[in-house]
C-alpha cells in the first residue's frame, strides 16, 4: 500500500491521511509495523505522533502530528471536545425520526472482550444523527460524535435498533448484496456466487473541523471510499417511487 495515495492534505505542523478499511491506526502486540497506518507514516517522515485512532473496520480520515508541539496542542483540543467530528454511515433499515441525538452511556460488555454496551452506568455519550437518504432497506446517515467512546456509533446505532451495515459485532456480518437491492438480479451464466458489494462496516470517518494553533479554522475532508459509493449507486438507482 503506497501511503502517499492516502494523504489527503499536510502542512509542517501534521498530516491528514484517508485510512482504508481493515488498517490499523497503530500496530497492536502482534502486528508488523507497516501492517499499521503509523507503521507507514513513520517510514515515510521519520517521526511521527499519534492524535487519535479509528476502529481497524472503519475508514476515513486521521490525524498525525508531525512534532511534539503539534502532537500536545490537537492532543489537548480532542480531549476538550473541540474537534468536530463527522461520519457517514450506511444502516439497517429506516429510522423512525429523520434527525435525533443518542445520549446513552457506554461500558464494556461484563462478558464479552472488545465489546461496548449502553448503560446509565457507563461513560456518558453523545452522537446526533441525520438521515441523509433513506432507501427502505438501509439509510445513508451522518453522524456528529461529541464523545469518542470505543465503537461509539456502532453502539448507540444499535441502541436505536438501526445497526451499522455489515457489523460483525452489533448487527450483523451479513455482506450489501445487489440481490438484495435490485428486483430482478440475475447472476451472469459463469458465476457460481455473487460478488458482494460491501463485506466490510460501512462506517467512514468523514470529516474534522478544528482552529489550528494559528488560530485558522482548518476543515478537512475524506471522500467516501469507492466500495461505499458503489453501494450508494445502486441503492438510488433502485430506490421504489414514493407515494404520497
Amino acid at each position: 500500500m503506497h501511503i502517499d495515495s492516502l494523504i489527503i492534505f499536510e502542512n509542517d505542523d501534521f498530516v491528514a491521511v484517508s485510512k482504508p478499511s481493515g488498517l490499523l491506526t497503530i500496530p497492536d502486540r502482534h502486528d508488523n509495523e507497516l501492517a499499521s497506518l503509523s507503521g507507514l507514516l513513520k517510514k515515510k517522515y521519520g517521526q511521527i505522533f499519534i492524535v487519535h485512532r479509528l476502529d481497524r473496520d472503519t475508514s476515513g480520515l486521521v490525524l498525525f502530528a508531525k512534532n511534539e508541539t503539534t502532537h500536545k496542542f490537537l492532543s489537548q483540543l480532542f480531549e476538550s471536545r473541540e474537534v468536530e467530528k463527522y461520519y457517514l454511515g450506511l444502516v439497517n433499515g429506516e429510522l423512525a425520526l429523520p434527525e435525533g441525538s443518542v445520549n446513552a452511556g457506554i461500558m464494556e460488555h461484563p462478558v464479552q472482550r472488545g465489546k461496548m454496551v449502553t448503560n446509565a452506568k457507563g461513560r456518558p455519550s453523545l452522537t446526533d444523527y441525520k438521515v441523509e437518504e433513506a432507501f427502505g432497506l438501509y439509510s445513508l446517515v451522518r453522524f456528529r460524535i461529541h464523545t469518542g467512546r470505543t465503537h461509539q456509533i456502532r453502539v448507540h446505532m444499535k441502541h436505536l435498533g438501526h445497526p451499522i451495515a455489515v457489523d460483525e459485532l452489533y448487527g450483523t456480518a451479513t455482506p450489501v448484496l445487489l440481490s438484495a437491492i435490485k428486483k430482478k438480479f440475475r447472476l451472469g451464466k459463469f458465476t457460481e456466487e455473487e460478488r458482494p458489494l460491501l463485506q466490510r462496516l460501512a462506517l467512514h470517518a468523514w470529516k474534522l473541523k478544528f482552529v489550528d494553533e494559528k488560530g485558522e479554522t482548518v476543515e478537512l475532508e475524506a471522500p467516501l471510499p469507492k466500495d461505499m459509493q458503489a453501494v450508494l449507486q445502486q441503492l438510488r438507482k433502485h430506490k421504489k417511487p414514493q407515494h404520497n
